[in-house]
C-alpha cells in the first residue's frame, strides 16, 4: 500500500499534539520516531524534505546501506536503533547510531560499553524491559531490572530512559503505566513507548519516544 507520507505525517505530528494536551504536557516533549525499517530512500526523502529528523531502523546491516547518504545531504538526521542488537554488532551500532533501544542483558551492556571507550562516541541507550513477561520477546525481566541498570551506570553507558513493547490485542495502558512507574523508581525520565496502533494512549501515559511505522509509511516492505 502506498500512502501519502507527507500528509500522514501532519496527521501524526497533530494527533500526538492533541494526546500531550489531554495530559497537561507540551508536545515538543515527545519524539517522534519514524520507523523507517524495510522502507527505501526514495519513500523516506519526503519525510526528510517535510522536516523529520529522527528515524528508526531495525538491523545494523540494513541502516549503513541506507543512511550514510542521506545523513550527507541531512546532517541533522538522528538515527535509532530500535530492534535486537547481537552483541558482535555493538561497535557498529555505537558508530552509526545516535540512539539504542532494546539493551536488554549483561553481555550486551559490556559490548556496548567497550565499543564506546574505544570509539569515545557515546550514543543514548534505553534498557528494554519484557513488560508482559513474553519469552518470544526481548527486554529484561522486571525482576532483573535493578541489576541491568546498576551494571549500564558501571559500563558508563549514558542510560536515557526504558523501553517497551506491550502484548499484542490487549489494553495497553497498565502496560505503559508500569514501565512509566519502573522508570521512576530508578530515577529515569526517558519511555520509550507506543507504537502506530497505540501511539496516543503511551503519550497520555508519558511517552518521551514513539516509534510509527505502518502509519507514515503504510504496510512494511519485504523483509519485514
Amino acid at each position: 500500500m502506498i500512502v501519502d507520507d507527507t500528509t500522514q505525517l501532519q496527521a501524526i505530528r497533530t494527533r500526538i499534539a492533541k494526546a500531550a494536551e489531554l495530559a497537561d504536557r507540551r508536545a515538543d516533549d515527545v519524539t517522534l520516531i519514524a520507523v523507517s525499517k524495510t522502507h527505501p530512500v526514495e519513500a523516506i526523502e519526503p519525510l526528510l524534505v517535510e522536516g523529520q529528523r529522527v528515524f528508526g531502523e531495525n538491523r545494523v546491516q540494513e541502516a549503513s546501506e541506507k543512511w550514510p547518504a542521506l545523513r550527507e545531504k541531512y546532517p541533522d538526521v538522528e538515527l535509532h536503533l530500535i530492534g535486537q542488537l547481537q552483541s558482535n554488532k555493538a561497535a557498529e551500532a555505537v558508530a552509526l547510531f545516535d540512539c539504542i533501544h532494546a539493551v536488554d542483558r549483561p553481555s550486551l551492556v559490556t559490548a556496548l560499553g567497550k565499543a564506546m571507550e574505544a570509539s569515545d562516541r557515546r550514543p543514548d541507550c534505553f534498557l528494554q524491559v519484557n513488560i508482559g513477561d513474553e519469552p518470544q520477546k526481548g527486554g529484561c525481566a522486571i525482576a532483573d531490572l535493578p541489576a541491568l541498570v546498576e551494571q549500564a551506570r558501571a559500563a558508563g553507558l549514558p542510560i536515557a530512559g526504558l523501553m517497551c513493547l506491550p502484548p499484542a490485542d490487549i489494553e495497553p495502558a497498565p502496560y505503559f503505566a508500569l514501565l512509566a512507574k519502573l522508570a521512576r523508581d530508578h530515577g529515569l525520565t526517558g519511555l520509550s513507548m507506543g507504537m502506530s496502533d497505540d501511539f496516543e494512549t503511551a503519550v497520555t501515559i508519558g511517552a518521551t519516544h514513539v516509534r510509527i511505522g505502518s502509519a507514515l509509511f503504510g504496510a512494511r516492505g519485504k523483509g519485514a
